[in-house]
């Protein structure tokens, strides 16, 4: 290797870039945003104001954040069910005032001003609610109606009682601790605040109501098409928002003892604000509880920190603005070009260099030179099919095969001309086996690993194993299981051939050349599935040896075969008994005579074993070529081979024709006939194997004689 291309390795594959792409598919993402926010926010003016951290500092800013916080919780509710509230403010200060006139000038006990100050929050949102969800009106003018109304009856009752609640000489023990006291330091603001958060994000996240709020704002018409009462959850939401801002102007009531004509002013716009910095998307559907309520420590934090440096109040609206327009300008432009960003960093190629391969160029004189010998085989199910990916043969000669319309097909011995529907499993089958029980195990694409019963009742085994700590991306989910077989004991081994991307995106993997493939172990006894082995490229087919202790491991994309000991004195062992290949590897299975045969999906090329060499290029192609125009591992030839334990070529069948078996990924011997199958292909191949044994089936091979 040159040095040119131990520098390249070192770039490529020790320089964890493709975390960037993983970290950003998550959703977690966009809490991150918001959280780096708030921490810098808190760093800035901790280190600008003295005593900032200090605990009488911090309990006054703690009791106006648990009444902010309930605000902008009720308001990030309307706004993911696609709505907006610009009348918090009015019915903040409505809901105060309420809560004052009721103790403090009717003398009322402080339950009724709750009580009092809950309904006139109520009846906002019940208007804004009713105006909104069933009268179908514009939520920005009805709400802003509604602000202008709700203000101005505020300004002239706060005008006409205030001499009356100043002289008031109303105390209550209850007020006067919801108001001053804390709960383990903790004020009963805050305590609340928390709360309602909480059982908010539950229900938001873990709810019926919540889903399908969530599902409103991020479309009306399909939530309406899917069942879902959209104008009884629009209704829903601005209720949610009034009874929050009833609850605050009590708190608030109860703290300030009374309410002046400065009581709400700008809160709208502060709650708005805090929603949308916390990253809550203004078009609705997309954002959270949490999200808001960190947008609302930011507000909170920035303007009282502004106001104790000392700037003025025109400086501190312009704060706000520039948040505002800064918050929506992210939101706008992420949510639109997001996938474009996904696109740009996901793939991220590493260095692969193989050596180099002997010919398979008919006459080449090497054991891989291909024939021409499966190019005329009798055809099964002509037409019928596609995309059997993998065939095998049971005790009584029937034939199967996925398709990839999910279902597997049983063709009936002895001239497969008739065939049923034998089992739908609503994903793509891919690898088959028998156990001894006579159970079909199937590898089903991006689904996991599943058994159908000879009476056709289908059972997911595992779709799932355990996660690794340091993976990004959920490692736990199969993503793409392909082959399996069951060793003696009824352990069912299996590959999954890349956790970063599904089957259908196989393609990718293959370009990326990364080696994220692996072997899981199901079993029967525990029903856990245990990770065996990691960092395969493109792990495929997997088949048990002969001596019931070992299995034969394809690796596809690096062109070779392992043999792996799961049991015996050599347990844990893995050895590369083929390795270089002219072609990539796909399933493996026995043959009558002790061998094995192997699968080869495609044939390697120059131009992509250079590229392999070359991550660099790969990156700048995928960004700037459209996908048609790409540079594939090269699958329109392909063959069988047969192989023995050490992994030495006995022969080679192939297709040179390129008309009925250009691409093989699986064959099956039974009874001295070759079937082959193909994901490409529309049908499967019957190949007459010269001198193989008449008798030898697999189901025998495997697990004996029917009792």
């Amino acid at each position: 290797m040159t040095l040119r291309e131990r520098l390249l390795r070192l770039r490529y594959n020790h320089i964890p870039d493709h975390l960037i792409g993983e970290i950003l598919t998550k959703r977690w993402t966009d809490n991150a945003i918001p959280f780096v926010a708030l921490v810098i926010t808190i760093a800035i003016f901790g280190t600008l104001i003295p005593g900032f951290f200090k605990p009488a500092a911090l309990s006054d800013s703690t009791r106006q954040l648990g009444e902010f916080s309930i605000i902008v919780t009720g308001l990030t509710i309307v706004i993911l069910g696609g709505g907006i509230d610009l009348s918090v403010g009015s019915n903040y200060a409505m809901s105060a005032f309420a809560a004052v006139i009721t103790f403090f000038v009717w003398e009322q006990p402080l339950w009724v001003a709750f009580i009092a100050a809950l309904g006139v929050g109520l009846t906002f949102g019940c208007i804004n609610g009713y105006l909104i969800g069933y009268m179908r009106l514009r939520a920005f003018l009805t709400t802003l109606v509604t602000l202008i109304i709700g203000r101005a009856v505020f300004d002239i009752l706060v005008i006409k009682y205030s001499t009356q609640v100043q002289q008031s000489q109303m105390a209550s023990d209850v007020l006067d601790f919801i108001a001053d006291e804390t709960v383990y330091g903790v004020s009963v603001a805050v305590i609340i605040a928390v709360v309602i958060a909480a059982v908010a994000h539950v229900a938001m996240t873990r709810s019926r109501p919540g889903w399908h709020i969530l599902s409103v704002g991020g479309s009306r018409r399909s939530a309406h098409n899917a069942g879902i009462r959209v104008r009884r959850t629009v209704f829903l939401t601005y209720v949610i928002s009034g009874l929050c801002c009833g609850l605050t102007g009590f708190l608030v009531a109860c703290r300030l003892s009374g309410a002046g004509p400065g009581t709400g002013a700008y809160l709208e716009i502060w709650a708005l604000t805090a929603a949308v910095v916390g990253g809550n998307s203004l078009g609705g559907g997309r954002g959270s509880i949490v999200k808001g309520v960190m947008g609302a420590i930011i507000v909170l934090v920035t303007m009282n920190g502004l106001v104790r440096i000392g700037t003025g109040t025109g400086a501190n609206q312009m704060a706000l603005g520039l948040m505002l327009a800064v918050a929506v300008t992210l939101d706008i432009r992420w949510l639109k070009n997001r996938h474009k960003v996904l696109d740009e960093v996901y793939v991220t190629p590493v260095h692969h260099r193989m050596d180099d391969a002997p010919s398979a160029l008919p006459g080449s004189g090497t054991p891989y030179a291909l024939n021409n010998a499966i190019s005329r085989t009798e055809y099964i199910g002509l037409e019928e099919l596609e995309g059997p990916e993998d065939v095998i043969l049971d005790r009584d000669d029937h034939l199967y095969c996925g398709t990839r319309h999910g279902e597997i097909i049983r063709f009936f011995a002895p001239d497969y001309k008739k065939s049923e529907v034998f089992a739908h499993t609503g994903g793509f089958p891919l690898g088959l086996a028998f156990d001894q029980a006579g159970n079909l195990l199937s590898c089903v694409g991006a689904m996991g690993l599943y058994s159908i019963s000879p009476d056709r009742q289908v059972t997911r085994l595992s779709a799932e194993t355990r996660r690794t700590w340091t993976s990004v991306v959920d490692d736990a989910r199969l993503r793409d299981p392909n082959d399996c077989d069951v060793a003696p004991d009824g352990r069912i081994f299996f590959t999954d051939s890349t956790t970063r991307y599904d089957a259908h995106e196989w393609a990718l993997d293959s370009i990326e050349a990364r080696p994220t493939g692996r072997l899981l172990c199901y079993d029967p006894k525990t029903g856990k599935t245990t990770t065996v082995l990691e960092k395969l490229r493109y792990a495929n087919g997997v088949c048990m040896a002969h001596d019931g202790q070992s299995l034969f491991l394809a690796e596809s994309w690096a062109c070779s075969v392992h043999r792996y000991w799961f049991d015996g004195p050599k347990a844990g062992t893995l050895e590369v008994v083929i390795k270089d290949m002219p072609g990539y590897p796909d399933n493996i299975n026995r043959a009558s005579d002790g061998t094995y045969w192997m699968a080869w999906l495609g044939m390697r090329t120059p131009s992509f074993d250079l590229a392999l060499r070359h991550p660099g290029m790969r990156k700048r192609m995928t960004r700037n070529l459209p996908m048609d125009d790409w540079l594939f591992p090269n699958i329109n030839t392909g063959g069988v081979v047969k192989f023995d334990e050490t992994g030495k070529i006995l022969g080679t069948l192939g297709d040179l024709t390129g008309i009925s078996h250009p691409m093989v990924t699986s064959m099956r011997e039974h009874k001295g006939w070759l079937y082959i199958g193909g994901i490409l292909n529309n049908r499967i191949g019957r190949y007459k194997i010269p001198d193989a044994d008449p008798n030898w089936t697999a189901p025998v091979a495997y697990w004996g004689e029917k009792p």
